[in-house]
């Protein structure tokens, strides 16, 4: 009686100080760690685990990591490339890192982890991101989703941002002033808020469905990908550190790249990084505001990359103005007559010419004999 006594008293502090691992795969992780021991059973002593800084799970087939929350010292976790379908990792408010890409997530709340810095959590199902507790972060790239919107309007220190490959209609970024480099191609996007985003240096904003673009306060703007979009004018005047400008595709009535620095838009292994022909840039556009005709016309009409200027425009100006075009002296004088090469040449018929101005003005001419 007294030993049957002794083992009823004892019953409760069966499984005291263990944690409960659902998932066998989850458990084997841990096993192969030394955090537990053979075998499987369900359960790790908490003692084990709850020092733990640092958890390498990712590529063992886990759907549950159910037990997370008792590594409270947990500051980095990798649990890529599993059958995730949910996480909960609000306990774990130490955590810095986390990496959970390529999974099966619907859903992810950041909200609890206010120490976090980086967030990896791309190609999985993801409709709904909720960040805005993560103050600390610093690095966010949740491509390859299913988001239809981003609030990431309380995380002021993020300095990269990828959100590519989801399904936003508009994102602001106004709110986010240490931000430097921004991607979020092929979205559904009609508007995007740039306005505060003063030490943006990279923006890649392809395949969306933007109308317009003010990157007027983005003055440390260095490369501009703007690709396949709707775009009726472009101005880039203020983007005096502008090298790398892509912005083909778009139905451009006005653009405007005047902005002190065309010489060094250039490519480092062929041909100009000035990228405006395609379907897209119809023959509405009929002048490109430039610093220098002459320049332009030999650097930025030869090359792989570079604007056509046989059926797409008339020319480059200084000043694109309709009223001041038509104020060109008529006492103007030849500076030089390219060809479609913008090589110099004295004049050959039947073959497209360009007779370039000292008024800044370009005439195109064919001599059919």
């Amino acid at each position: 009686m007294k030993k049957l006594l002794l083992i009823l008293l004892c019953l409760p502090m069966i499984g005291f100080g263990q944690t409960l691992i659902p998932d066998a795969n989850f458990e084997q992780a841990l096993i192969n760690l030394g955090y537990d021991t053979p075998p499987i059973n369900g359960s790790v002593p908490t003692a084990n685990i709850n020092t733990v800084t640092a958890l390498y799970v990712a590529v063992q087939s886990i759907s549950d990591l159910t037990g997370i929350e008792a590594f409270t010292a947990l500051d980095s976790l990798y649990c890529s490339l599993n059958q995730l379908t949910s996480l909960d990792i609000s306990n774990n408010t130490a955590l810095t890192f986390l990496n959970c890409r390529n999974n099966q997530l619907t859903s992810l709340d950041v909200s609890n982890n206010t120490a976090l810095e980086t967030l990896v959590c791309y190609s999985n199902q993801l409709t709904i991101l909720d960040v805005s507790g993560a103050t600390a972060l610093d690095s966010l790239n949740c491509g390859g989703n299913q988001l239809t919107s981003l609030d990431v309007s309380n995380n002021t220190a993020l300095t990269h941002l990828n959100c590519g490959g989801n399904q936003l209609t508009s994102l602001d970024v106004s709110n986010n002033t240490a931000l430097t480099d921004l991607y979020c191609d092929g979205n559904n996007l009609t508007t995007l808020n740039l306005s505060g985003a003063t030490a943006l240096t990279d923006l890649f904003c392809t395949y969306n469905q933007l109308t317009s673009l003010n990157v007027s306060a983005n003055t440390a703007l260095t490369t501009l990908w703007c690709i396949d979009n709707q775009l009726t004018s472009l101005d880039v005047s203020n983007n005096t550190n502008l090298v790398e400008f892509w912005c083909s595709n778009n139905p451009l009535i006005a653009l405007t790249v005047k902005n002190g620095n065309n010489t060094n838009m250039t490519c480092d292994y062929v041909g100009p990084k000035l990228s405006c022909g395609g379907l897209g840039f119809i023959s509405s556009l009929s002048c490109i505001e430039v610093d220098d005709v002459a320049w332009s016309y030999t650097n930025w009409v030869n090359g792989p990359w570079s604007v056509s200027i046989d059926t797409i425009f008339q020319y480059f100006s200084t000043n694109c103005n309709p009223s001041s075009i038509q104020e060109h002296s008529t006492n103007k004088k030849l500076l030089k007559i390219t060809d479609l090469l913008g090589r110099e040449t004295k004049g050959k018929k039947n073959e497209v010419l360009f007779y370039i101005y000292d008024d800044g003005t370009v005439e195109k001419r064919i001599v059919i004999e």
